[in-house]
C-alpha cells in the first residue's frame, strides 16, 4: 500500500532472523511507538559472500510469524543488483537520487523516514543512512558485539542522526559501548518480549513435515548441544582446525558423560564439516544428530531443553544461559582469542566476554549459567575496548593504563593485551 505524505514509515533493516527477532520483539514491547502509529516495512539484506548460494532469511523457520508484524517486505538485495549490499554505497552527489528512485520503488511518496538498522558502521546500513540522509536513525545490536566499541568512524552526518542502541541483556549488568563516543545511549529490549518471540518462532516449527531435522534431532532425547561458527571462512581457523574445534566440543560433551548430542552448523558452513564429527561420535559412542535445517539455535532449546551448550563464542551460547537457563560451556575460545588478528577485529569482545564468564569444556570444568556479570568484567571490556579503537576512547587510556598495572601478575593478561599491541599505544603492565 502506498504511504501518504502524512504516513511516517519505519524501515527496519535485517539480515539475520535473530536480529529480526530482537526488533520484533522490541516492537510488541512499544519501543516503535503504539501500533498503527507509523507504517513499519521490514528490510531484508542477504549479505553472505555469495548471496545466491546462501540460505534466504524468507525461508528460515519462523520468519513468517516475525514478518506479520510489518506492512511490507522489502529486499535490499533486489534494490542495490547487481552489485552486493556489504560492499555498495552511494557516492555523495548521488545519494539524493537513490532516495528519489527507492521512494517510487518502495511506495514512500514524501513521507518522512526513520530507519532501525544493524551494524551501522558497515553496509548496508551506513549505505541506507547515506541514502536516507535526513532521516533519524536507530541501533539495535544482533549479539554480543554491542559490549565492544564501535568498529570505524562514522561520519558525522550519520553519527549526529542516531538516537539509541537497542540491546539484548544478553550479560546482565554490563553496558555496551557501542557508539557511545557519539553520545548514544543504551536501550533494553525487554527479555519477557524476546522470550515471547523465541517462543513464537519455535511454536512455528512444531510440525515435522515442516522441520524434519528439528523432529528428529527432538526424537534423538539429546542432552547437549554443538554450536558451529564456521570460523574458516573469516579466515580464523582453517577449515582443519575448526573440524578439530568441533570433535573436541564433542569430546567434551562426552567426557562430561552426555551420549545422545545434536551438532547444529552454521548455515554457511560446508556439508563436509559434520564427517569428522560423526567420525569420533562413533569412536566414542555417542549419538549425534547433525541439526542442519534452516532454523535458530533457540528454537531448538524450546523444543528440546538440553542440559547443555557447547560454543567458542557464538551469541547463541548466552542467549541458552540467559533466556532458557541451560548450563553452558566453551571451547576453543582462547585459541580463537590469540589467533584473532588484526587486534581491533569486533570479534574480540565477544571472544573476551565467553572467555571470562563461561566455563572451560576442554579444562573440565563445570557448565554453568553465568548470571549476572561479575565486577571484574566491565573494567576488563573497557579496557580491551580501548585498545581496539584508543581514538575512539581517549578517556579511557588513564583507566586502562590503571587496570593493567593492578592485574599485571594475571597470567592471562597477555591472553587480552598481546606486548605488541602494548607497545603501540605505549602502555605498559607492571609485574
Amino acid at each position: 500500500m502506498p504511504t501518504t505524505e502524512r504516513d511516517p514509515v519505519q524501515i527496519f533493516q535485517v539480515s539475520t532472523l535473530y536480529g529480526a527477532a530482537t526488533v520484533a520483539a522490541a516492537i510488541d514491547a512499544g519501543r516503535f511507538g503504539a501500533p498503527g502509529a507509523a507504517r513499519r516495512l521490514l528490510l531484508v539484506s542477504n549479505n553472505a559472500e555469495i548471496p545466491e548460494t546462501a540460505v534466504r532469511l524468507e525461508t528460515m523457520t519462523g520468519y513468517a510469524q516475525v514478518a506479520s508484524r510489518f506492512d511490507g517486505v522489502l529486499d535490499w538485495n533486489e534494490a542495490v543488483h547487481p552489485h552486493h549490499p556489504s560492499s555498495w554505497a552511494p557516492r555523495p552527489e548521488e545519494a539524493p537520487l537513490w532516495q528519489r528512485v527507492l521512494r517510487t520503488a518502495w511506495e514512500l511518496g514524501t513521507a518522512p523516514v526513520e530507519l532501525v538498522v544493524e551494524s551501522i558502521q558497515v553496509n548496508p546500513a551506513k549505505a541506507l543512512a547515506a541514502v536516507f540522509a535526513e532521516s533519524s536513525v536507530h541501533v539495535y545490536a544482533d549479539g554480543l558485539m554491542s559490549y565492544g566499541p564501535t568498529r570505524d568512524e562514522l561520519p558525522q552526518s550519520i553519527a549526529c542522526r542516531i538516537r539509541r542502541v537497542l540491546h539484548l541483556d544478553l550479560v546482565p549488568g554490563l553496558r555496551p559501548l557501542l557508539l557511545t563516543e557519539y553520545g548514544v545511549g543504551a536501550e533494553l529490549v525487554p527479555d519477557d518480549a524476546f522470550r515471547a518471540v523465541l517462543r513464537e518462532i519455535a511454536t512455528a516449527s512444531e510440525s515435522p513435515a515442516e522441520n524434519a531435522a528439528l523432529a528428529a534431532a527432538t526424537a534423538a532425547a539429546p542432552t547437549a548441544l554443538l554450536l558451529g561458527q564456521y570460523l574458516a571462512v573469516l579466515g580464523i581457523l582453517t577449515v582443519e582446525e575448526e573440524e578439530e574445534l568441533h570433535v573436541r566440543m564433542l569430546r567434551g560433551a562426552a567426557a562430561a558423560g552426555h551420549r545422545s548430542v545434536v551438532f547444529k552448523p552454521h548455515p554457511t558452513a560446508p556439508a563436509g564439516y559434520s564427517t569428522a564429527l560423526r567420525e569420533e561420535a562413533a569412536r566414542t559412542g555417542v549419538d549425534l544428530t547433525v541439526l542442519d535445517g534452516p532454523l535458530l539455535a533457540e528454537t531448538f532449546y524450546e523444543r528440546c531443553r538440553p542440559n547443555l551448550v557447547v560454543g567458542c563464542f557464538s551469541t547463541a551460547m548466552l542467549t541458552a544461559a540467559v533466556y532458557f537457563g541451560v548450563p553452558i560451556a566453551r571451547v576453543g575460545t582462547g585459541t580463537v582469542l590469540d589467533r584473532l588478528t588484526p587486534y581491533e577485529n569486533s570479534n574480540r569482545v565477544p571472544l573476551t566476554v565467553v572467555d571470562h564468564l563461561v566455563p572451560d569444556l576442554a579444562a573440565g570444568a563445570a557448565p554453568a549459567v553465568p548470571g549476572a556479570a561479575p565486577d571484574s568484567l566491565a573494567p576488563l571490556i573497557r579496557a580491551v575496548g580501548y585498545c581496539m579503537r584508543p581514538s575512539a576512547h581517549p578517556g579511557l587510556r588513564e583507566e586502562t593504563a590503571a587496570y593493567l598495572a593492578a592485574h599485571g601478575t594475571d597470567p592471562a593478561l597477555a591472553h587480552h593485551f598481546p606486548a605488541e599491541r602494548l607497545a603501540e599505544l605505549e602502555l605498559k603492565v607492571r609485574a
